[in-house]
């Protein structure tokens, strides 16, 4: 059995909307977003207290990439992952760990706006570098997404795969603090995979970290 340690609202949703794409059982055990991860019980599942941790075989796993890979590499490996001999197998890589590229810039917001809980301890100025950082992101999906020849429907030209669940979970965090407006093909490629079953499967069912819809920046003064 599989047994998946999720927080909503994290990195570990990556995980979680993995696993419902998959043919297999698995089991999830909520847990908060808060200093209960620094437990010494959960610091033998990851012991730097982040979210997700998986459980299989008596083995303990952390970190979202090294995850990805170990699940679609034994369960799925020419569906939601590309074998070694595929021609995507180089940009299945590239973009399935290209999704932490844009994680960190949405921790910092996520930091800025909502973990620092005095105004004092924020600062307008990184909030402004960090939104222009995601926006460069997503900048390189536009990209990725619309090629002279054609556009793709999904990050990889052979079709869906663990590389969109991904980075489609880091925008939906990041969608948080930056909108997709000015991004068209990022848009509708998000609005394509989040229709998914295994998407709707993996949201919040509670109370996650965001208490809004959308965090607008703060001006510079």
């Amino acid at each position: 059995m599989i047994t998946l340690y999720h927080a909503p609202q994290t990195r570990s949703m990556r995980s979680l909307w993995l696993l419902h794409e998959m043919d297999v059982p698995f089991r999830v055990h909520l847990r908060a977003f808060d200093k209960t991860l620094r437990d010494p019980d959960y610091l033998t599942l990851s012991p730097a207290g982040r979210v997700p941790a998986l459980e299989i075989d008596g083995e303990r796993m952390f970190e979202t990439g090294a995850i990805t890979q170990y699940l679609c590499e034994r369960f799925s490996p020419d569906r939601l992952g590309r074998s070694p001999e595929s021609p995507d197998r180089m940009a299945w890589l590239v973009w399935v760990h290209f999704s932490e590229t844009l994680s960190q810039h949405t921790a910092a917001l996520t930091q800025q706006h909502v973990a620092l809980r005095e105004d004092h301890m924020r600062s307008p100025i990184v909030m402004k570098l960090e939104a222009a950082r995601v926006a460069k992101c997503y900048d390189a999906i536009e990209a990725r997404l619309s090629t002279p020849i054609e556009r793709r429907d999904y990050l990889l030209t052979s079709g869906f795969s663990a590389a969109d669940i991904s980075v489609g979970q880091a925008v939906y965090m990041s969608r948080f603090f930056v909108t997709l407006d000015q991004h068209p093909q990022v848009a509708a490629w998000y609005e394509r995979i989040t229709a998914r079953a295994a998407f709707r499967q993996a949201l919040p069912q509670g109370d996650g970290i965001y208490d809004r819809d959308f965090y607008a920046p703060w001006p510079v003064e």
